[in-house]
């Protein structure tokens, strides 16, 4: 399998991947962790389910995940796609794999949600014979589920977004392709905001820059909502925003956007240096970080669990006396085709289960430690996109660090 990024267009002149394979695949993937859930269906809202399942790329409305676009998984039957009035003309003319599709409200409104349930959804249920069947659903509202209950009374509704997490942690050969594409553009995206850094120049405008580089190469969006841009005393705590502040020369500058392409994530981060001369504080910590992060990213490997990993990132740190300034976060996370998935490294609130890795898992590790009161910020986080292969761990993402804050340099 190659390990870089081809290029994200289909070509004549050599073979890329196959969607309409990948995604046979992965409606697949998800039918057969039904089954061991003991589930007749699956009925998901969240959109990186929606997308696993169908591929379709909505329009995403701030606050209104999992309000907008679902789709109902059954033996035997294509998934079938309820969408926004926004999105069906669309669907019936460039989605020909979509066999069924249903024009749904925002699920909000009450009366709306109901007609839905009523409406909508239950004549479906009927059809295929799930009105007192056994049911995983993903996420829903309280005002959909009370709905369900009123006109459905006898269906089961069970856990249907632990099967789905579990059918996208192992990627696909073809979705480690797409991963490293958009890992690529997020490289690209980290470099336009590096290169906007300088003395003058606000936090909003360096994401501004990042930003016209994303839309530019095809990204569809960032990591996250917010685009992390952070400097100086920002990341002391961590300021997970970009503000009107001022970027000033001895700040240290947080970088953190990303990119999502053909509906899969690249998620990676570099601090960086504006000036010339960083403080000894400034590179203990980057260096700390740096450490930790060579050091957590080597246990990822198969054999090796993510609390190894965990370990191996605080022993790092505690070699310059930081330890214990980790940000009280997770160090790292699965990522897909959703920007935030499960398995986790260095999770410490209740219930955190430990994982071996395993190969094709695919994560964003990202440890941050931050001490208050250094001029100029003493807030480092450095991220990399690793995939786990039976030889190891494969780092996807290629942007350089900033080596003067190193303590070596």
């Amino acid at each position: 399998m190659d390990r870089f990024a081809r290029g994200p267009f289909h070509v004549g002149y050599e073979r890329r991947v196959d969607l309409e394979a990948l995604r046979r695949k992965r409606v697949a993937k998800a039918h057969a962790e039904r089954k061991k859930a003991g589930l007749d269906a699956l009925l998901v809202w969240k959109d990186e389910n929606n997308r696993y399942l169908t591929d379709l790329r909505p329009q995403l409305i701030a606050g209104k995940t999992t309000a907008l676009n679902g789709a109902l998984l059954i033996e035997g039957h294509d998934p079938i796609l309820f969408c926004s009035g926004g999105e069906r003309d669309r669907v019936d003319r460039t989605m020909p794999w979509i066999k069924e599709a249903h024009t749904i409200p925002i699920i909000e409104e009450k009366a709306l949600v109901e007609g839905l349930v009523r409406d909508i959804l239950g004549p479906v249920l009927k059809k295929y014979g799930l009105t007192d069947a056994k049911i995983g659903l993903d996420e829903a509202n309280m005002v959909f589920l009370k709905a369900l209950e009123k006109y459905f009374p006898r269906l089961k509704i069970e856990d249907g977004d632990t099967p789905m997490q579990l059918a996208r942690m192992i990627k696909l050969p073809e979705e480690i392709v797409m991963l490293e594409e958009a890992t690529a553009i997020a490289d690209a995206v980290c470099a336009s905001a590096t290169a906007a850094v300088a003395d003058g120049v606000r936090e909003c405008e360096v994401a501004g820059e990042a930003m016209r580089t994303l839309f530019r190469l095809g990204g569809e969006y960032a990591h996250v909502m917010t685009p992390f841009v952070a400097s100086g005393e920002h990341m002391a705590p961590p300021h997970r925003i970009c503000s009107d502040k001022l970027i000033r020369n001895g700040d240290l500058v947080f970088i953190d956007i990303g990119a999502a392409w053909n509906g899969y994530f690249g998620d990676m981060a570099r601090t960086v240096l504006c000036g010339d001369k960083a403080s000894e504080d400034q590179k203990r910590v980057f260096t700390a970080v740096y450490d930790a992060l060579k050091a957590g990213i080597a246990e990822m490997r198969p054999g090796r669990t993510n609390k190894d990993s965990a370990d191996a990132f605080k022993r790092a740190a505690s070699k310059y006396g930081l330890g214990d300034r980790f940000l009280s976060l997770f160090i790292g996370h699965g990522v897909g085709i959703g920007a935030n998935e499960p398995p986790y490294v260095g999770e410490t609130l209740p219930g955190a289960p430990v994982y071996e890795f395993q190969p094709g898992m695919v994560f964003a590790i990202e440890p941050l430690i931050w001490v208050e009161g250094i001029r100029g910020g003493g807030g480092v986080r450095l991220e990399e996109m690793v995939l786990v292969t039976e030889d190891g761990p494969h780092v996807m993402s290629r942007a350089p660090f900033d080596e003067r804050l190193l303590l070596s340099a």
